[in-house]
């Protein structure tokens, strides 16, 4: 089964399951008791820490929950917060999940210290569904913006064209 997130990333092709974390555990939950699929991907766009470029794919099985705060010892979490259904975490690029985007460019090398390349609003929540119900999942996503300053003024502007792109990939 295809999953989005919806409301602007729309595809043809997938379930549209909500914006940010929570919307996505309580409607993918809904979504698997009812359908059962076998195997979950979702598709989104993600910002860049800054070594993934503007319209760049990047697909994984690998998710984290971390909030900026963790990194300048502002906040602690007592919960696992990387879950994976890779084999070799080692060569995944780690999607970071947040309700929040990230606008400060100097958090970037933290995040790349960790082998977190991108951020997306809703993975961590989806493979934490999937792993629930013991189904398999994957993502792709597309580098619609830096995550600095610009990033809500580049997605915009480049949003359009990396929906078109992403759904040309998927084909």
């Amino acid at each position: 089964m295809f999953i989005c997130a919806g409301e602007s990333e729309h595809f043809a092709f997938a379930v549209p399951v909500g914006i940010g974390m929570t919307d996505v555990a309580i409607n993918l939950t809904k979504l698997c008791l009812a359908e059962k699929p076998k195997f979950i991907f979702f598709v989104g766009t993600a910002g860049s820490y800054g070594e993934k470029n503007i319209f760049d794919i990047v697909e994984s099985k690998t998710a984290s929950n971390i909030e900026n705060s963790f990194f300048t010892s502002k906040s602690y979490t007592p919960i696992d917060n990387i879950i994976s259904t890779a084999e070799d975490v080692s060569r995944e690029t780690i999607v970071n999940s947040s309700n929040y985007i990230t606008v400060d460019e100097s958090l970037a090398k933290y995040y790349l210290e960790k082998n977190i390349h991108i951020e997306n609003m809703e993975y961590y929540a989806v493979l934490k569904v999937a792993k629930s119900f013991g189904i398999p999942v994957a993502g792709a996503f597309i580098v619609t913006n830096y995550c600095n300053a610009d990033a809500h003024k580049d997605f915009l502007s480049n949003h359009k064209e990396a929906m078109k792109r992403l759904t040309e990939y998927m084909k």
